[in-house]
């Protein structure tokens, strides 16, 4: 028998070993190395940035620097005139933004004091500020997709819209023409429902905003550019922005609008909140109301004198309110006149509020256009 080499003998226990330990590897573990490896080696992918979101900046008409001729900022027409309305329906106007170029006219040193513009300023136009991110908020013309967006339930022009109602009433024949222009928005008609929007269970005499309260009025520039297109030769033409628009003067508190009764009654239509906005005399004063639409336009409001710039000229005075039919103002107050009640009880109790016809000046204090309607009022005697 040859003698068993030593060094062979070593190597064959090594080898019996490896294979003893690789035998006892449990498979979980060798399952879970092999991911791991390619996890690490996989890149990861990247998350989607989001634009960053500037600081709020309104711009401003009303600013002195601002009030220049109007081609200086807007190009018409706009680039996407026939983007935002199409076929028949386009018709060259403003609709978009100025470009950069406009403001590199007064604010170059703003654009390039920094790596990049001042985000305040980007925010004008702008929903993001990043060179790659280039989405603006909509722009308020044309009116109809607007209104479409959140941005415009709030919104509140710089500008008030000039309509010489006395220069167009010739248009429209003879009689009571202006429902050729303004119907009842949100009408009630033979339904069921006489509210905008549900109540709350408890609403008892509060107020809440009826369906047919508003009238409608022309909006956006499609009716008026009809007869004032660019190559009808009627002036003025629609390049002429600043003879239709006009900077706002109303002051503020001129109106019979309260916002947190807008909201209580959750309406959101932009349309209804812009003409709610402009009540001046009475808020829930309501067209389709009781005989209301039985009375002629023209016995309320003097169209001839009046002007859309004006709020003031638009206001209905409450002597309409009673008349021949006596509906709100009677010879005493047991003959169930409206404004009767409501003065002998604000002359009663100084915290009673006029809920009847208003919201904001509910409060205030009887006017003495009120007083004077009212039968007697001269001799003094009993409302």
């Amino acid at each position: 028998m040859k003698p068993v080499n030593s060094g062979n003998l070593a190597l064959a226990a090594a080898f019996v070993l490896v294979l003893a330990a690789m035998a006892f590897v449990e498979p979980s573990t060798t399952a879970a190395v092999a991911p791991e490896t390619q996890r690490r080696t996989r890149p990861k992918p990247r998350a989607k940035r989001t634009p960053p979101k500037p600081a709020e900046m309104k711009f401003s008409h009303q600013a002195t620097a601002h009030q220049l001729a109007c081609a200086f900022c807007h190009t018409f027409p706009s680039a996407n005139w026939n983007v935002v309305r199409t076929g028949d329906a386009a018709i060259p106007d403003v609709t978009e933004f100025p470009q950069h170029a406009s403001c590199l006219k007064c604010h170059r040193t703003e654009f390039f004091a920094r790596e990049r513009p001042a985000p305040r300023i980007c925010a004008v136009c702008h929903v993001g500020v990043t060179p790659k991110f280039t989405v603006r908020h909509p722009f308020p013309n044309p009116v109809e997709a607007f209104d479409k967006s959140p941005r415009s339930r709030d919104f509140v022009s710089a500008f008030a819209v000039w309509f010489p109602h006395d220069r167009h009433l010739e248009l429209f024949g003879e009689g009571d023409s202006c429902s050729n222009c303004h119907t009842t928005l949100n009408p009630q008609g033979e339904g069921s429902d006489e509210y905008s929007s549900k109540t709350p269970a408890d609403l008892g005499d509060g107020f809440w905003l009826k369906k047919g309260t508003f009238k409608t009025s022309p909006s956006g520039h499609t009716a008026c550019f009809s007869c004032h297109a660019a190559d009808s030769g009627m002036k003025p033409e629609p390049s002429e922005c600043a003879t239709c628009h006009r900077l706002q003067t109303r002051q503020a508190g001129t109106v019979d609008f309260d916002l947190a009764a807008a909201a209580t009654t959750a309406v959101t239509d932009p349309a209804t909140r812009r003409i709610w906005r402009e009540r001046n005399a009475t808020a829930t004063f309501r067209h389709e109301g009781g005989l209301h639409t039985e009375v002629a336009c023209i016995k309320c409001h003097n169209v001839t004198s009046l002007d859309t710039t004006d709020p003031m000229s638009a206001r209905v005075g409450v002597v309409s309110c009673g008349g021949d039919s006596g509906c709100h103002i009677t010879a005493s107050v047991d003959e169930g006149g409206a404004l009767n009640f409501e003065v002998l009880q604000r002359a009663s109790d100084a915290s009673f509020r006029c809920t009847k016809c208003h919201i904001a000046y509910a409060s205030a204090p009887v006017p003495a256009s009120h007083s004077s309607a009212l039968p007697g009022a001269k001799t003094g005697t009993s409302p």
